[in-house]
C-alpha cells in the first residue's frame, strides 16, 4: 500500500515541480502570427444585379413616376425587386440620383440604398449600393 502511494506521489511531483509554476512571469508566445482575412469580392450575380438596378434608376423618368414604385428584374440571376424611392439632385453641377430598392434573390429578401451620378460622356456611374440596416 505504501508502495502505491509512494509511486503516485513521485509521479505527481513532476507535474508540480516544473510544468505548473504559477509564480513565474508569463511569457508571450511570439511564434504565432496573425493577419487579416481579405474581404471577398462581390459575386458576379451581385454585380449584375447592381448594374440592372442602376440601369432602371437611370432610365426612369422621375417626373412621370411621381413616387410610384418601379419594378426591376434580372433574367440572368433570377433576382427581382422594386425601387420605391428615386430622388434626383444636382450636387455642384453633377446630376445624381439616390434610390432605395428591394432585392428578392435565392438568398432571401433584402433592402438596399444607393447612389448613381452622371459622369463624363453621358454615362452613369454607380457610386454606392449598400444593404440597408
Amino acid at each position: 500500500m505504501f508502495f502505491v502511494i509512494g509511486v503516485a506521489m513521485l509521479s505527481l511531483s513532476g507535474c508540480l515541480a516544473g510544468g505548473m509554476d504559477f509564480l513565474s512571469e508569463a511569457k508571450v508566445d511570439r511564434s504565432v502570427a496573425t493577419g487579416t482575412v481579405p474581404q471577398t469580392p462581390p459575386s458576379t450575380d451581385t454585380l449584375s444585379d447592381e448594374m440592372t438596378v442602376r440601369n432602371a434608376v437611370t432610365s426612369a423618368d422621375v417626373q412621370r413616376l411621381e413616387g410610384q414604385p418601379l419594378p426591376w428584374a434580372n433574367a440572368s440571376t433570377g433576382s427581382a425587386g422594386v425601387i420605391d424611392t428615386i430622388v434626383e439632385n444636382n450636387e455642384s453641377g453633377q446630376v445624381c440620383r439616390q434610390f432605395r430598392t428591394t432585392r428578392h434573390s435565392y438568398v432571401g429578401i433584402a433592402k438596399f440604398y444607393g447612389k448613381t451620378c452622371l459622369v463624363g460622356g453621358g454615362n452613369w456611374q454607380l457610386l454606392s449600393f449598400q444593404p440597408e440596416s
